[in-house]
């Protein structure tokens, strides 16, 4: 049984606590893939094999006091903005009053009394003590501890010794202010995370705006109707106008025009459609009109392959988010002790007043910020991935991003790759004078492969040759043989082979041809064929030497040949006449002395791709080539692959640069507040724009170019 997604937008999440709540909940239930985000309030994961009733997560999540969308729960009245209005009315008072009374100036003056504090503070510690109180019990609930648990703590510590000095008459006692004021700035600390953090999940949301609702449908009879998307089908003939976004990807039958794919494959200029030009769902026709074939609907399409993959990728954790992660669990259990601490060294070695000894404790935990350790790594991601994206560069989970950044080694296929794949054929030596036929079984048989010079050889061939087309040699078999050609069989037992010397004359020994093709073994034609560098090759070679990588060519193609192409990019190192088991053999060795990238688009380059640390494929690729690799660059462009460096780097340098702020505020933070040199409510300040920082860190990457 296939493992069933479900996704839910789940109301009720503040912060990061609120988040982790939930996720060790759905993980101690036994779900899998299990992703929650608590700025969108998106909660995805799947179903195990043996399936847990929807009922009982719903009702668990409920009990922890979120709200699934959709499932018949009462959806909250109290939004966090509504809290945050809320505790800011009646907090401002107590706060200006006791600014004022330090300054020695008799505003408000009716707040003096104890009882109208502890009247105008309750509402205020009421809610606290609900939003903070729920989620501290259900991280409790899940043998966990969180930031809330802390502000929790703090924020009743004060109001209840508070309550003790008013029921005693000790003025020295009151700091409804600070209670007050510890929940109000941490509520507003959310208000600004949450806000913020918005900024950094837009690439999901960009790309599903892409996605187009109705199309205009060609009938049979010639007219044109408005359909559901949802309701095309393959095969379906549609009409897109000037304007348009295409609703499908497909291929055009008529008609020529320009269309932006830029929001999809990062390529700025509009790219010219004529008859057989394929399309993407998704991108806008700007001068033109078309009718358009559907090829794919659905999850099939590469914009939703795309959103797919950016989500999979935003939700996986990189190894030092883990780490993190494993530092955040201690980390509350850790404040605690050092408040505690802190408290009793205070009154009992240091002999200072109880209550100066509890503010310092209680300072202790509002300035204290693990949130700030669980969003470094997040935001960066939701970034970084984003960026990717719309630079034409989709990734297979965020570790990869982590990965990426770190390669040493890039390994080049050439055929296709570094070259444009485009071969032309320089030369054909004919063994025997039939050159029709010659024509048609290189046609037939290259028909059959998926390598770029296959690919080439029959598109010249057609456009050239027509009675390449047909021809008196009929094959029942035809297979192709990875890395080495094309066998086939005729009705009459005759084997064909095309492709390298080794593998078309097994008994020869010396050959200069790019291909052989032989029937029983006996020479019938040898093949030169040219091929020309991409056009961007040599800048993204250069690029990744300026930035001390280390380009290698491996190729199954001969040494003459591949030694020219490493010449042009003056490229040191590399490998030629390599069949597929022997560039294993050679990826495996590079990755053991440094980390590895593969770079390939073949069918005979899958097990390359999947051997290296991370593989990188065209998406003019194979299917095969794309489902081997970690990278996938659209449309086939080198450049990306600068991009994806550039891109990567950033990401990680961004996560580091968001974990030391982290922890250098929390090192910093924390023994400032115990030895008495912070107020309660100043750190509450501080931490909630502790997160902010962080945040914007991440902000400021996405704004760069």
């Amino acid at each position: 049984m296939n493992p069933n997604i479900i996704e839910w937008k789940v109301e009720g999440m503040d912060c990061t606590s609120c988040a982790k709540n939930i996720n060790r909940f759905l993980e101690k239930k036994g779900l899998q893939d299990v992703y929650v985000n608590f700025s969108t309030e998106e909660v995805r994961f799947t179903q195990p094999e043996v399936e847990i009733p929807i009922e009982d997560i719903q009702h668990g999540i409920s009990q922890l006091g979120y709200s699934v969308v959709g499932a018949e729960i009462k959806e909250p009245f109290w939004t966090l903005h509504r809290k945050l209005i809320f505790a800011l009315v009646f907090t401002l008072p107590l706060l200006l009053q006791h600014i004022f009374m330090s300054m020695g100036i008799g505003v408000f003056s009716f707040l003096d009394d104890p009882w109208i504090q502890l009247a105008v503070c309750l509402p205020v510690y009421i809610l606290g003590f609900i939003h903070f109180g729920r989620s501290s019990l259900g991280a409790l609930k899940q043998g966990t501890m969180h930031m809330d648990v802390l502000i929790f703590i703090g924020s009743t510590a004060a109001f209840v010794y508070s309550l003790i000095g008013t029921y005693l008459g000790e003025m020295n006692y009151i700091f409804y202010e600070t209670s007050a004021t510890i929940i109000t700035l941490v509520l507003f600390g959310n208000y600004l995370e949450k806000r913020t953090i918005k900024q950094t999940t837009t690439a999901i949301g960009e790309l599903s705006h892409l996605q187009v609702d109705k199309a205009n449908k060609l009938t049979p009879s010639g007219a044109i109707v408005s359909v559901e998307v949802k309701d095309l089908l393959p095969g379906d003939v549609l009409q897109v106008n000037e304007g348009d976004r295409i609703p499908v990807d497909g291929k055009v039958l008529k008609g020529d025009a320009l269309v932006d794919e830029s929001m999809l494959t990062g390529e700025s200029v509009p790219v010219e459609k004529t008859l057989e030009s394929e399309v993407i769902g998704g991108s806008i026709l700007v001068d033109g009109n078309l009718q358009v074939v559907t090829l794919k609907v659905g999850s099939e399409t590469m914009l939703s392959q795309m959103i797919e993959l950016v989500k999979s990728a935003q939700q996986d954790k990189p190894d030092i988010q883990r780490l993190a992660d494993k530092l955040t669990g201690i980390f509350v259990p850790a404040v605690l002790s050092i408040s505690l601490l802190a408290f009793l060294i205070s009154y009992f070695l240091v002999q200072i007043p109880f209550q100066n000894a509890l503010m310092n404790s209680i300072a202790v935990l509002v300035i204290s910020c693990p949130c700030a350790m669980g969003l470094a790594t997040p935001t960066a991601v939701m970034v970084g991935v984003g960026k990717l994206a719309k630079n034409g560069i989709l990734v297979k989970g965020a570790k990869t991003v982590e990965i990426f950044a770190s390669i040493k080694n890039f390994v080049f296929d050439k055929t296709g790759t570094l070259t444009t794949g485009n071969f032309k054929i320089k030369n054909i030596d004919y063994s025997i004078d039939n050159k029709e036929l010659i024509h048609s079984l290189i046609y037939k048989m290259e028909q059959r492969s998926s390598h770029p010079i296959a690919k080439s050889l029959v598109k010249e061939l057609e456009d050239k040759e027509r009675f390449a087309r047909t021809g008196s040699i009929h094959f029942s078999k035809l297979d192709e043989v990875k890395g080495k050609g094309v066998l086939g069989i005729d009705k009459e037992g005759n084997t064909y082979k095309i492709g390298t010397l080794t593998f078309s004359l097994p008994n020869s020994q010396k050959g200069e041809h790019s291909l052989y093709l032989s029937k029983n073994n006996e020479l019938l034609a040898t093949i030169d064929i040219a091929d020309e560098l991409k056009p961007d090759t040599k800048a993204t070679i250069d690029f990744l030497r300026d930035n001390d990588k280390n380009p290698i060519i491996l190729s199954g193609d001969k040494q003459e040949k591949t030694e020219t192409i490493a010449n042009q990019l003056s490229v040191k190192e590399f490998y030629a006449e390599k069949l597929p088991s022997t560039k294993l053999e050679i990826i495996e060795k590079l990755s053991q002395s440094a980390p590895t990238a593969m770079i390939g688009d073949g069918i005979n380059d899958a097990p390359a791709l999947a051997k290296a640390t991370i593989g990188v494929s065209l998406s003019n690729a194979s299917q095969v080539a794309i489902q081997s690799a970690q990278v996938v660059l659209l449309d086939g462009k080198m450049e990306r692959l600068s991009k994806a460096v550039s891109i990567s780097q950033d990401t990680l340098r961004t996560i580091k640069q968001n974990l030391f702020w982290a922890f250098a505020y929390n090192i910093v933070a924390i023994p400032v507040a115990a030895f008495g040199f912070l107020n309660p409510m100043w750190g509450a300040l501080f931490m909630g724009f502790s997160d902010v920082v962080i945040i914007m860190n991440s902000v400021r990457f996405k704004l760069k170019k």
